[in-house]
């Protein structure tokens, strides 16, 4: 089976980010970038499917500015992807259009062999959700988000997954080549080794240049500014010695102090 899985890379959840002196951008000096939470996710539901369909392959593709992006591709690589391609991304490419995005990791995914293709149900930035089904569209493949219990059959040559859905949980069963966006993976994410590591470092990565992309549009939706929330106020500390007497205090507070209580 041929897998290839769409990461993104975006700045660390312990990271601070400040506004930059423009006040329209976000200062991203010296931000440290990973792997997406869902993205991590896919790369490890890609593993599974290696493991369980033996000769099976797994490649990474991301698309973005070289030092970031190169960083998440080779610990996709320390993870044990197979080969990894980053897809230039143009000046602000920040602000490109999900579409224009789609249609660029599209131009990388249609040179690799392909039965699935896997990317989180949406990144730990922007969380808008959009790209599994935009990406779909590009390839021109079936394409489902909020994928999770993925299995594949080999004897019928069917994926299998759940959707999440208002009714309860729906089962689904598609042929491929499909795009799933997917919300959780079989197991909990795998922890390089040290040896993958630091043979992940002189990996050698593919790159697609952006003259071999189609046209992007940058200029799609842009922040009008960036501001950080005013820092809270009011923060009391309750005295007490049993829950009883914490929850009797707190309950009085509500109701006399902060009138959130009649």
């Amino acid at each position: 089976m041929e897998i290839v899985v769409c990461v993104k890379p975006v700045p660390d959840a312990e990271t601070k980010l400040r506004p930059a002196p423009d006040g329209r951008t976000l200062d991203l000096e010296g931000a440290k970038f990973v792997l997406a939470g869902y993205d991590e996710s896919a790369v490890e539901q890609a593993l599974l499917l290696k493991d369980a369909v033996p000769g099976s392959t797994v490649r990474v593709v991301s698309f973005g500015p070289p030092g970031r992006t190169e960083e998440v591709l080779r610990a996709a690589l320390a993870l044990g992807c197979d080969t990894a391609t980053l897809v230039e991304s143009p000046p602000l490419a920040h602000s490109a259009d999900v579409r224009s995005v789609a249609r660029a990791l599209a131009a990388a995914v249609k040179k690799l062999p392909h039965d699935l293709v896997l990317v989180g149900k949406q990144s730990g930035d922007s969380e808008a959700g959009m790209l599994p089904t935009a990406l779909a569209q590009a390839l021109g493949h079936p394409g489902f988000n909020g994928a999770v219990e993925l299995k594949f059959d080999p004897t019928q040559k069917l994926f299998t997954f759940g959707r999440a859905s208002e009714a309860g949980l729906e089962r689904w069963e598609c042929p491929g080549p499909v795009v799933l966006g997917l919300q959780q993976a079989g197991n909990d994410p795998r922890t390089a080794k040290l040896q993958n590591i630091l043979k992940s470092r002189r990996a050698t990565l593919d790159k697609v240049s952006l003259a071999e992309l189609p046209t992007l549009d940058v200029a799609g939706a842009t922040a009008e500014a960036f501001q950080l929330p005013p820092p809270r106020t009011g923060a009391k500390w309750i005295e007490y010695k049993t829950p009883e007497e914490a929850a009797t205090k707190l309950v009085r507070l509500l109701k006399e102090e902060a009138k959130v209580f009649p």
